[in-house]
């Protein structure tokens, strides 16, 4: 069957069945006639597993030891469950602060930070796992530069398309060739937006974790 009809079925998108197959999660195998791939009930089966475990939050590192029989399938459930214990933990130490800091603390004008990055330091001591801010800035500062990119861009066509139209104006030249000169700024506008929200929502959901949501 076709990736379409896999997608389908499965419910999970074509660009994480396809990032399954790099990671070596999924073989299926190629028509000879034309080299597409023809997905089997295995591999749809196959994937069905991969999305439960995912939904888990089983990592590919994970996974990929189940398949090679390096780690056995109540292991893999054991470590799991210690480290949803493991955050469970960690969450209800975060969750004592916040309400802590809320019966402590006015208004945000009064907060002493240092006090509490202070306490939340010590519980990084003792094993607490924290928002990671230094990859949050760097996700941020890369969104940052892809706009600004896009935006000069497009600022740019714009004012390629002002002046060519000003210059029809003042000295009129045929029709065809004015819509031919004016097709290529307006379509690299188009694409450089399209192209910018799709970069945009790929920095949202962490291009790190290409396939987190199965």
């Amino acid at each position: 069957m076709k990736i379409n009809q896999v997608e389908e079925l499965v419910g999970i998108t074509k660009k994480n069945i396809r990032f399954y197959e790099e990671q070596g999660l999924l073989n299926p195998e190629r028509n000879p006639e034309n080299g597409y791939r023809e997905y089997s009930l295995k591999d749809v089966e196959s994937l069905s597993k991969i999305k439960l475990l995912r939904k888990l939050d089983i990592s590919i590192e994970e996974i990929k030891k189940l398949e090679s029989g390096h780690l056995s399938f109540n292991d893999c459930l054991d470590n799991q469950a210690e480290k949803l214990k493991k955050h469970q933990a960690d969450t209800a130490l975060i969750i004592e602060l916040c309400n802590k800091m809320a019966g402590e603390v006015g208004s945000y004008d009064l907060i002493d930070a240092q006090r509490y990055l202070d306490e939340l330091k010590q519980l990084e001591k003792g094993g607490v796992e924290l928002m990671d801010i230094t990859k949050e800035d760097v996700r941020k500062k890369s969104m940052t530069g892809a706009i600004v990119a896009a935006v000069f861009f497009i600022l740019l066509m714009a004012a390629l398309i002002t002046i060519f139209t000003i210059a029809a104006l003042s000295d009129p030249i045929p029709v065809p060739v004015f819509v031919l000169f004016m097709l290529f700024p307006i379509v690299a506008i188009v694409l450089t937006t399209a192209a910018l929200f799709q970069r945009i929502s790929e920095i949202k959901k962490g291009e790190a974790y290409e396939a987190r949501k199965y």
